[in-house]
């Protein structure tokens, strides 16, 4: 493993906030902590961060004509979402108890529970949506083999904390670069299901329809599907209206053609959902600009 560079004072200052926070939050019974939480990230994080400025710029620049009202209650729902995401994210064990059972929904379970059965590779692939640790709960305790590929945090302190936390949910985690490469691929390449996100910003992706604009996509799920002849499924975990349950489906899979027209259809996919739950995609995130 690649060591990681020795943490800054302000990485510590950063990293202790963090878990003051936190260690609040946990103290408080899980659904109290999810509601909570939802309550500080709308009203105190996202302000204080940066993150309502960034909500307001992404939506003005897809939907400019958006009325400044549901701007506003976008503002603080989108926030509020986030803010229950992590928190359950960090709260994996009773997330998982509080999910059990979760129907898995949509054309693409059959397929993607099909293929897996036969040992066929599976990509399945999600955005930044209601909260995709739900699904991937759901799926483990099913006895689904899936495994994630994520992006490890900047703060060396904050990441070995959030790498625990996403683990404690299910193995095996893949770092994206070049460290988790090699054992994603033998993981997929032995019947595992690799479950991948496309909708943030990637400075050298294809410029690709998203919401209506351009926006820079990574083609590598298609193109890895593609190189291991793996089935391909879009997948999402909708947070119901008690705030607290998940609807997990899953979209026909997409079929194999050429990594730019299969990495459209899941940018397509993946815009329906976000326009049927508008509250819930991350705006928060980068994905149109670099800044």
């Amino acid at each position: 493993m690649t060591a990681q560079a020795a943490p800054t004072l302000r990485d510590r200052i950063e990293d202790g906030a963090v878990r003051a926070v936190i260690g609040v939050a946990m103290l408080l019974p899980y659904a109290a902590r999810v509601r909570s939480f939802g309550w500080m990230a709308q009203h105190v994080l996202s302000p204080l961060s940066g993150g309502r400025r960034r909500i307001r710029a992404n939506l003005a620049h897809v939907f400019p004509d958006l009325p400044r009202a549901e701007v506003d209650r976008l503002c603080g729902a989108v926030a509020n979402n986030v803010g229950r995401a992590f928190i359950e994210m960090l709260s994996g064990p009773e997330l998982a108890r509080h999910v059990a059972g979760t129907p898995l929904e949509g054309p693409g379970a059959a397929a993607m529970e099909a293929a897996h059965a036969a040992g066929k590779p599976v990509v399945l692939v999600s955005g930044h949506l209601g909260n995709y640790d739900a699904a991937r709960a759901v799926m483990l305790a099913r006895g689904l083999r899936l495994g994630g590929l994520y992006a490890p945090m900047r703060n060396p302190l904050t990441n070995r904390r959030y790498v625990a936390a996403i683990e404690r949910i299910g193995k095996p985690m893949f770092p994206r670069g070049r460290e988790g490469m090699g054992a994603m691929l033998r993981f997929l390449r032995n019947g595992g299901i690799l479950g991948m996100v496309i909708d943030q910003y990637m400075a050298h992706g294809a410029m690709l329809d998203f919401l209506g604009k351009p926006a820079p996509t990574a083609l590598s799920a298609a193109e890895i599907a593609l190189k291991y002849d793996a089935v391909v499924v879009p997948g999402y975990a909708i947070r119901q209206p008690d705030g607290l349950s998940f609807r997990i489906w899953f979209d026909a899979p997409v079929p194999h053609s050429d990594p730019v027209t299969m990495t459209q259809a899941l940018n397509d996919s993946l815009a329906h959902h976000v326009r049927q739950n508008m509250d819930q995609w991350f705006w928060i995130h980068r994905r149109w600009f670099k800044d």
